[in-house]
């Protein structure tokens, strides 16, 4: 079988490679695929599923980067009886135009569930009007389940959640998954400190433990990093959530909370002392520290921008965060709609009043747990602040309902803490009559794009901020106002990203020393890396998950639910998991690795042809 499913992918990858994949427009797609077409009527593998012959076409897209998945997917779909198409797209800002026009009736996607909480990994997903639910799923059932399971311990939420995967995958056939995936990386021991590049489940790569083994290249070598994406989202945290942001966006803000390698909310090199939750796990309280700044770029360098970043930007970045309307194609609102006020505390007394979750300790003796000084004094403004001296800021978040998921969220790159000042003074237009083509947002690539558009007006509170990016790589420079003097403080001074679209050529960039780490090896490449006596391999089980989704928009034939079941049968993950040497994990849904649910997808033969047969039954005629 293995033999069989590797010659097909041989014979669509040539067909591939002779073709182009150019991005339509909405208009565009009126009528039948173009060159990107592989159509099954003449495969070995032709199974017919009704006596006339008549079989659906399913149109399958995705980016380069997921060519595998195509080939292997279409080659199951052709042997359950589909004709198939394939839009392959070179890129990720192409494949979601190409998504927008409805130019496809399968995508295959991924979701990395980066905050370490399963809420997150439904949410966006699949509640009705979520940011990332692009079928679109509206699904009243659904969305109760999700809310529900957001007010649960994890004791509780367990079946819950597997019931919503139940509705999700078995009975409605809203999604197909494929695999979860490994996580791994691989980094050059003889340049870099391999302990200080860590391996995070959730947590994107943070840059600043990084160490070159010879210290005294930090200040002046740049560590060589690489990514798939160039065409970067947004550089305002709140309008991206992909692969062409998340990890730059997670090193140039900090944020109140973050997560451990294993999933562990910690108040470690983030804005806050401490956190802590108040009995009724409805209200959370952060003290922040005064020895952050925002950086800026001048001359083509990182400078101290001489603004402290404090709990008045941090009302201002949270309350933008969580309302939908604060700005244009916002994209991770869903995240951070459970927050319902942020206000900054200036009554010691309400401190001392309320309690810590499950303890009779109060608030203000948790916070005050390894202070530079106890509290004296809490104050309103950021520059009135002396932690040396007890006068601190504290932020208080209440939720709507009791969450206490909400930490993981704050955890996220789209919680980062940008300057109300700067982004005020930017963002001065009208969000309802905002031109994308004309009205210049915080954040947008163009501004720090080589060339005639370049004016970058970053401000970043994190530890790196970008200092220019153009074509091939993005160049970032530390923080100097970022915890200056501490152990949290940037390692190695600069950065650079290159993009490097194929995995092989990032592969092969790594090994020739042109980077000196690769934070995503394809599972096909571990025995390549391991053999490498100066590359060390990292590998642990992933929150990743690979499905596909359906086009459900109006009039797509993919709304019936039976020919979704037709795709869903068709899918058989062991043959997937073959084609990388085994390499994958089972998935269900986004849960992945989250949630134990036990439920599993089983392949059945001749399943599919029978949901075909009853498909073809039920549009006879119409």
């Amino acid at each position: 079988m293995k033999k069989r499913i590797l010659a097909a992918l041989l014979c669509a990858s040539m067909l591939l490679t002779a073709t182009a994949c150019n991005v339509k427009t909405k208009d565009d797609v009126q009528g039948s695929s173009s060159n990107n077409s592989s159509n099954s009527s003449n495969s070995s593998n032709n199974t017919t599923t009704a006596a006339s012959g008549e079989k659906p076409t399913i149109k399958i897209l995705t980016s380069s980067s997921s060519e595998t998945d195509a080939n292997v997917i279409r080659d199951q779909l052709i042997k359950a009886g589909f004709n198939v198409e394939l839009n392959l797209q070179p890129d990720y800002s192409s494949t979601t135009a190409q998504e927008a026009a409805g130019n496809y009736d399968v995508y295959i996607t991924g979701w990395t569930t980066v905050t370490g909480n399963p809420d997150y990994a439904v949410k966006s997903l699949f509640k009705t009007g979520g940011d990332y639910n692009k079928s679109p799923i509206a699904d009243p059932e659904i969305d109760a389940l999700i809310e529900k399971a957001g007010t649960e311990t994890p004791e509780q939420y367990k079946e819950t959640y597997k019931e919503f995967e139940l509705k999700l995958v078995e009975e409605n056939a809203y999604l197909v998954p494929l695999y979860t995936n490994y996580k791994a990386q691989a980094v050059n021991t003889s340049i870099l400190v391999p302990e200080s590049v860590h391996l995070s489940k959730s947590r994107s790569l943070k840059w600043e433990d990084i160490e070159f083994v010879d210290s005294a290249k930090n200040a002046t070598d740049p560590l060589l990093m690489t990514q798939t994406n160039g065409t970067l989202t947004s550089l305002d945290p709140i309008k991206g959530n992909d692969g062409s942001i998340n990890m730059l966006n997670t090193n140039m803000y900090v944020r109140l909370v973050n997560l451990t390698d294993d999933d562990q909310v910690t108040s470690d090199d983030s804005l806050s002392y401490n956190h802590v939750i108040a009995d009724g796990n409805k209200e959370y309280y952060f003290i922040l520290r005064d020895d952050i700044g925002f950086a800026k770029v001048e001359n083509g360098a990182a400078v101290d921008s001489g603004v402290r970043v404090g709990a008045e930007d941090v009302v201002f970045a949270l309350n933008r965060a969580k309302d939908p309307n604060s700005v244009p194609e916002h994209r991770t609102y869903t995240l951070h709609e459970s927050m319902d006020n942020i206000e900054i505390v200036t009554d010691l007394a309400a401190l001392d009043s309320a309690k810590v979750s499950g303890s009779d300790q109060t608030i203000r003796a948790a916070l005050e747990a390894g202070l530079p000084a106890p509290i004296s004094e809490l104050v309103a403004e950021k520059t009135a602040a002396n932690n040396a001296s007890g006068k601190y800021q504290v932020v208080k978040i209440t939720t709507k309902a009791p969450f206490p998921q909400v930490l993981n969220y704050l955890a996220h790159q789209s919680a980062g803490i940008v300057s109300k000042e700067q982004v005020e003074s930017i963002n001065t237009w009208d969000v309802a009559s905002y031109d994308r083509n004309t009205d210049i947002g915080y954040g947008d690539q163009t501004v720090v794009t080589e060339g005639s558009t370049f004016d970058n007006h970053l401000m970043c509170s994190g530890p790196y901020i970008m200092l220019y990016k153009n074509d091939y790589e993005a160049v970032f420079q530390a923080n100097p106002a970022y915890r200056p003097g501490t152990d949290a403080a940037a390692r190695i001074k600069n950065v650079t990203v290159k993009f490097i679209k194929d995995s092989d050529s990032a592969l092969s960039a790594l090994r020739s020393g042109e980077i000196y780490a690769l934070y995503s090896v394809p599972e096909t490449k571990y025995e390549t890396v391991e053999k490498e006596a100066n590359l060390k391999l990292t590998k642990i089980p992933s929150n990743g998950v690979q499905y596909m989704t359906f086009n459900q928009k109006d009039g797509s034939k993919m709304n019936n639910v039976t020919l979704r079941k037709a795709v869903l049968a068709a899918i058989n993950q062991e043959e997937i998991s073959a084609v990388y040497s085994g390499q994958k994990l089972p998935a269900y849904s986004t849960l992945g690795q989250l949630v134990d649910t036990g439920n599993k997808l089983v392949f059945e033969q001749g399943k599919s042809q029978q949901l075909i047969e009853q498909y073809l039954a039920e549009t006879a005629g119409k």
